[in-house]
């Protein structure tokens, strides 16, 4: 004779983690851990010096009281905050460098995809593209935007690293077409849509077309008047 037993109540708290983890795969849960790491800066950003409370984290991010609670445990064991019962969460030393990281890389990749003819969200793409980043490609990435200090809607994109710094310094010879004040220029990459690479052709703008900047800028002769916006989306090399 069977016997049926009473279920065991459902731990929804416990499943959202699991679902987020089995999402991500096991060697991507450190994303989920650099969402929350982020979310405590932005809300730094806003206040600096407040804890947040789980509540508050758990409505910003969208997942239950009790999820938000179980991560911020796990990083205050891991070390990156100082969180205290009823007050809130406080990010130490060390989760704020990895929070304002976390933070740069993303405002960083809305810029470039600014830029670049994306139709599509730049800012769910940015989440996900701020986890692909390393320190070589946040380099790459910034000296290929002119070391950019806003991102598009007005924030203050954080500073990189200080072991950083000394590689921003622009020493190679591709730069936005923006960043070129005087002499020459070859044109490497044009970041627009069909239809903008169309119409930039038609003024002589096109890969391989020499640039002069040292009277306004100029190709072959001819005046070229293009909007600084437009002017971010050219890459060219310094001759």
């Amino acid at each position: 004779m069977k016997q049926f037993l009473r279920p065991e109540p459902i731990d929804i708290h416990s499943i959202e983690m699991l679902c987020v983890a089995c999402c991500m795969g096991a060697g991507h849960f450190q994303e989920f851990e650099d969402e929350y790491l982020e979310t405590l800066y932005e809300f730094h950003e806003k206040h600096p010096g407040r804890r947040v409370k789980n509540g508050d984290l758990a409505t910003f991010l969208e997942v239950s009281p009790a999820s938000a609670t179980e991560m911020v445990q796990r990083l205050a064991k891991n070390g990156y905050v100082d969180n205290k019962p009823y007050k809130g969460a406080l990010l130490t030393a060390e989760g704020m460098i990895l929070g304002k990281q976390i933070k740069r890389r993303h405002r960083l990749a809305e810029v470039l995809l600014s830029r670049l003819p994306f139709d599509g969200d730049i800012h769910q793409t940015a989440c996900r593209m701020e986890h692909a980043f390393d320190d070589d490609l946040e380099v790459c990435i910034s000296l290929l935007l002119g070391n950019p200090t806003i991102d598009n809607s007005g924030k203050q994109i954080p500073d990189a690293r200080q072991e950083l710094e000394s590689r921003l310094i622009p020493t190679t010879d591709i730069i936005p077409l923006s960043n070129l004040k005087q002499g020459k220029a070859e044109i490497v990459l044009i970041m627009t849509n069909v239809k903008g690479r169309t119409v930039l052709s038609a003024l002589g703008v096109q890969s391989g077309a020499i640039i002069d900047a040292d009277n306004g800028l100029s190709i072959d002769g001819e005046s070229l008047d293009l909007v600084e916006e437009l002017a971010h989306r050219i890459i060219v090399r310094c001759l």
